[in-house]
């Protein structure tokens, strides 16, 4: 299982969000190429990065700090926030970005996703953001009708990497993942899913990795690692299945 630290950018900076909330931020690192390369020199295989206005805008906004992580570290990105158009995927891919993000598009024009993951192999990912269990767009401000699993159902053989999904109500909330929804939506297509919002710590990666054959291929890591929560070397260890990720008494029950 791989484990994706996060590092969410709002006006330049590397900071957290609660629930999505662009007013409930705090800044973690004001230099998010340093903060990137911390989390090489941690062990961390993948980098998992959000523009967080250009979530909001449409558009890419912080480009500037995530070209500076791509010539700070060695690390292969995925990155979500803002892309909403063939011209933004090729030009990030261009740019080294290894997978790009595609969230609100997914909702509004699945075709484009389907287009774009035909052409670049292992470089498209779909995000789905949800609140009880229904899709959230533009940067989680806009609700829809439509359930978390039927969209997921519409990429089923599209030729997508992943699936990032993410509980919005959990998000920067320290409350654990949402291992039920999460699992539901695993097991109901055959693409990997990537496990977000609300991972708190190593009881969170031992259940994850317990579910992994189930279709569970990763995790985002956020407030837990930044707080000082989750020990990087413990949990890159579990994740790897190298120690602490058997015998756990419930794991996989739910």
């Amino acid at each position: 299982m791989i484990l994706y630290p996060a590092i969410d950018l709002k006006d330049g900076e590397a900071v957290r969000l609660l629930r999505g909330e662009m007013d409930q931020a705090t800044v973690f690192n004001r230099d998010p190429a340093d903060q990137a390369r911390k989390f090489q020199e941690a062990g961390f295989e993948w980098l998992h990065l959000v523009d967080l206005n250009g979530a909001f805008a449409g558009k890419p906004v912080n480009a500037p700090a995530v070209e500076a992580i791509l010539k700070a570290t060695a690390l292969p990105a995925q990155l979500g926030g803002g892309i909403r158009d063939r011209a933004t995927i090729e030009r990030w891919l261009e740019a080294g970005i290894a997978r790009v993000i595609l969230g609100t598009v997914a909702l509004r024009d699945p075709a484009l996703v389907k287009e774009a993951a035909a052409a670049h192999p292992e470089g498209i990912v779909v995000g789905i953001d949800a609140r009880g269990g229904r899709v959230a767009v533009e940067g989680w401000a806009e609700a829809s009708e439509v359930l978390a699993l039927d969209l997921a159902k519409q990429f089923e053989d599209a030729g997508v990497a992943a699936i990032v999904y993410t509980d919005i109500e959990r998000d920067g909330a320290l409350q654990g993942i949402n291992l039920e929804q999460t699992l539901a939506l695993a097991e109901a297509v055959s693409i990997p899913v990537i496990a977000s919002g609300g991972l708190a710590g190593i009881d969170d990666i031992k259940r994850l990795r317990a579910l992994e054959e189930r279709g569970i291929s990763g995790a985002i890591c956020g407030r837990a690692l930044y707080d000082g929560r989750l020990d990087p070397a413990e949990a890159l260890a579990i994740a790897k299945g190298k120690e602490g990720a058997k015998g756990e008494e419930g794991v996989g029950a739910c």
